[in-house]
């Protein structure tokens, strides 16, 4: 059964933290495709009302922890996003900055995130993608790391398909509304020809979309 909070959140539109982690990009050698990969997915495929902060920082663990502690404790972020720097190399820091601000760990996404990838390069396990919840008094978000490519962003999103568009291996995303409604977040709707969602028959409520965006 669904908390008080968890009904009054039902009409409120899900706010989320975009943040891309690099070094070149946020210093202008080049343009950042992360951020804008993201956006694009999102407003494609959502059809319930959400909100955005973005954020474009380096490779600094210090400044990861802040941006994702800003997000969800100050801008009330439901779910936060990070793109980049979950690699191998010694600048990779995302993992490490996402792992200091959890209250709970998360491992189902990154071992789903790596299955997706491995579908396609074997140097899939060398990624360190992790999930997190993060909690306070007032509020708790989802924080998820995800690959740097475009690409990549969207494959781990919407899974495998075949030529058919039969499902092959589901997107972490399919999982994400109903972790989001237990974490006490708005009810999340998407375009299912996009990215179907799963949630328990008893989870599943009224039609929201007609929220305008």
């Amino acid at each position: 059964m669904a908390t008080i909070e968890q009904e009054n959140n039902v009409s409120r539109p899900l706010r989320i933290g975009f943040v891309s982690v690099s070094d070149r990009a946020s210093s202008g050698v080049y343009q950042d495709q992360g951020l804008p990969a993201l956006q694009e997915w999102f407003t494609a495929t959502l059809s319930s009302a959400w909100q955005l902060e973005t954020r474009l920082i380096p490779d600094e663990q210090h400044a990861i922890e802040q941006s994702l502690i800003e997000l969800v404790d100050q801008a009330h972020c439901d779910l936060v996003i990070t793109t980049g720097g979950t690699g191998p190399a010694r600048r990779d820091v995302t993992p490490e900055a996402t792992l200091a601000v959890a209250t709970k760990e998360m491992p189902g996404f990154g071992e789903q995130m790596r299955q997706i990838s491995l579908h396609f390069v074997p140097t899939a396990i060398l990624s360190r993608q992790v999930a997190v919840i993060r909690e306070t008094d007032e509020h708790a978000a989802l924080i998820l790391n995800l690959p740097g490519q475009p690409k990549s962003i969207r494959e781990t999103l919407e899974g495998l398909k075949d030529s058919e568009g039969k499902q092959i291996v589901p997107g972490i995303f399919a999982a994400i509304p109903y972790c989001i409604d237990l974490i006490g977040g708005p009810y999340i709707e998407t375009d299912a020809s996009l990215c179907q969602v799963f949630r328990p028959k008893s989870a599943i409520r009224k039609s929201n979309t007609d929220s305008p965006k």
